[in-house]
């Protein structure tokens, strides 16, 4: 099973993280990723997350748009949506947070 979660806000990402966990201990061999974007980028930097920052990735566009750099061990991607299409179109499950 492969999930990509999209988290544009502060509270998608708080619900993408619940999400994550809930996920993986009932399937832990599912691959799930959080893309996050706009709103969701800042929360990320502010609040990291241990627990969950390996399956998180920030969006560059908005990374960019708000003078930011990702934290170290968090992945990026160029563009936050265009991440979440190339999955879809590999298959992966899409959950908006």
């Amino acid at each position: 099973m492969r999930i990509v979660i999209h988290a544009p806000t502060a509270g998608a990402l708080k619900r993408a993280r619940s999400n994550l966990k809930n996920l993986l201990a009932a399937r832990p061999d599912a691959e799930v990723r959080i893309i996050a974007n706009a709103d969701a980028v800042k929360a990320a930097t502010e609040s990291p997350d241990p627990s969950c920052d390996a399956h998180v990735c920030l969006c560059e566009n908005t990374l960019a748009r708000m003078d930011m750099k990702a934290p170290e061990g968090v992945a990026t991607v160029p563009a936050g949506v265009e991440e979440i299409a190339r999955l879809q179109s590999e298959g992966w499950i899409y959950i908006r947070a």
